[in-house]
């Protein structure tokens, strides 16, 4: 229960899938609601990828712009 201690890459609280939420409240609050379910889809598929990147230590600006470019998110991911 207290892994965190002894071991210094275990996060204090081990609850990612609230932190990858939260930005969904965060932007549902401050706008009052999305306006159609596919705002929030696009929303959603956005912060998805954003989370992925970051996960996996990638530059997320350099990434972003290589999957607007016309890049899988396989390739990017796999990128070095």
């Amino acid at each position: 229960a207290l892994r965190f201690l002894r071991e210094v890459h275990v996060p204090f609280d081990n609850n990612q899938a609230e932190r990858d939420l939260r930005m969904v409240k965060v932007k549902e609050n401050i706008s009052g609601t999305f306006r159609e379910e596919t705002f929030a889809q696009s929303f959603c598929i956005a912060r998805s990828i954003v989370s992925t990147l970051t996960k996996k230590e990638k530059n997320v600006w350099d990434s972003l712009c290589l999957l607007l470019a016309g890049e899988t998110i396989d390739r990017v991911l796999s990128a070095t």
